[in-house]
């Protein structure tokens, strides 16, 4: 494929990093002691085991220790880590340590440096995961003040649709939006809300049961999904939404994690196939962010294969009436950022149910390069199936213009 053939990038599966006063600006004055709040303070301490992180923070001018940015909300202490925004940065110069806003990259947290990170990198357009909310809002979640979360979550929207993707981001930057996730209700009244000014996707926990939360197979998720259903918002899970990366042993470094991925995505595929939501709520859609698609082949010829089989015994036979694969064919988007393998088994997964993604700013990002990645491993495929999957499915299922850019 010649390089000047290759699309302009929708990206399904970037990070914002929230600027300090997110929510000191948003919230009533008698919560901005105890709302998120930007201090700066030294490291103590910082595990990453087991899929687990533990940092903890030092005294402010009273303890020794490298110094970073840390977000206090109520008791909680989350520092800014390299991991968080490592671009610019050489691979092996990427570890586990804290930083203050000035030791990162400037479009991490900035619209008008985003968008000039996202010209060298051939992107037109992205959507952008949180970084302190976590990747569903699982922050707020666990907060102990249930009013001051609920107000620190459309905060946040109210950010992400007005300042975030506002007007100096000309269309290019695409909102997501989180919901309260202790409250189904409430979150379908969010879901509305957020539609009415044009969101078409929201994020969910890839695991809910992890988080606390009932699964997928309770009715109590009912108000959302159809919130979600109605208003033709797509249900975007990012690995980890469920406050638990794959890991095999409490001793197991990082790399293990890093290498399975995947695996949450996995489980809950076979969840939401095996649910019955698909077919209760026909319009419904889910996407995969960070996910990859290489293990999607595999799974659905099993799903099918227990489906055929074995649907009597397996509790599925009452709600699931179709075979898995082909609800996945209608409703389940894989996303990806380097997966050579999966692309070469695409015809086994469907042009149609993937999307391209960059990960900026994060450490296993593909800027700038996610262009020259996307032409080495799209280079067998057809120049309009490399359309789609690059721009041409990301417009379609977030609702954005035929020129590729979000409008209100």
């Amino acid at each position: 494929m010649e390089t000047t053939q290759f699309p302009l990038i929708i990206s399904v599966d970037d990070h914002t990093v929230e600027p300090a006063a997110v929510w000191q600006d948003r919230l009533p004055r008698k919560y901005r002691d105890v709302g998120p709040r930007i201090v700066r303070a030294p490291l103590k301490e910082m595990t990453f085991l087991g899929g687990r992180f533990k940092p903890v923070m030092g005294t402010p001018g009273g303890d020794e220790g490298p110094l970073g940015d840390w977000w206090v909300y109520e008791d909680l202490h989350r520092p800014l880590t390299r991991l968080d925004t490592a671009v610019g940065c050489a691979r092996d110069e990427v570890r586990l340590e804290v930083i203050t806003y000035e030791q990162m990259r400037p479009g991490s947290y900035d619209v008008s440096a985003r968008l000039a990170d996202m010209d060298v990198n051939h992107v037109q357009s992205a959507l952008c995961f949180p970084t302190f909310p976590r990747f569903c809002g699982q922050t707020f979640t666990e907060a102990a003040d249930r009013e001051l979360a609920l107000l620190c979550v459309r905060a946040y929207n109210d950010w992400m649709v007005e300042e975030w993707c506002g007007p100096a981001a000309h269309g290019r930057l695409i909102p997501l939006t989180l919901i309260p996730l202790w409250d189904a209700r409430l979150a379908a009244e969010e879901v509305r809300r957020n539609a009415a000014r044009g969101v078409r996707a929201v994020a969910f926990s890839e695991i809910p049961p992890h988080l606390g939360l009932p699964s997928v197979h309770t009715d109590a998720w009912d108000p959302f999904l159809a919130a979600c259903d109605e208003t033709g918002t797509v249900i975007a899970m990012h690995i980890g939404s469920s406050s638990r990366m794959p890991s095999t042993s409490a001793d197991a470094p990082p790399a293990v994690g890093s290498t399975i991925t995947f695996a949450n995505c996995c489980f809950s595929m076979v969840d939401w196939l095996m649910s019955g939501k698909f077919e209760r709520f026909p319009h419904l859609r889910v996407m995969y962010a960070e996910g990859q698609i290489g293990w999607i082949p595999y799974i659905l010829e099993r799903a099918d294969v227990v489906w055929e089989e074995n649907r009597g015994w397996g509790g599925v036979a009452d709600k699931v009436r179709r075979p898995p694969s082909e609800l996945f064919a209608e409703h389940v988007y894989g996303c990806f950022f380097d997966d050579a393998f999966g692309l070469r088994n695409l015809d086994a997964i469907g042009a149609g149910n993937v999307l391209y993604e960059t990960d900026y700013p994060h450490s296993d990002s593909t800027w700038p390069a996610s262009r020259e990645v996307g032409e080495a491993q799209m280079g067998h495929l057809a120049a309009d199936v490399v359309e789609r999957i690059v721009r041409g499915n990301a417009i379609e299922l977030l609702g954005l213009t035929p020129e590729g850019l979000w409008r209100a």
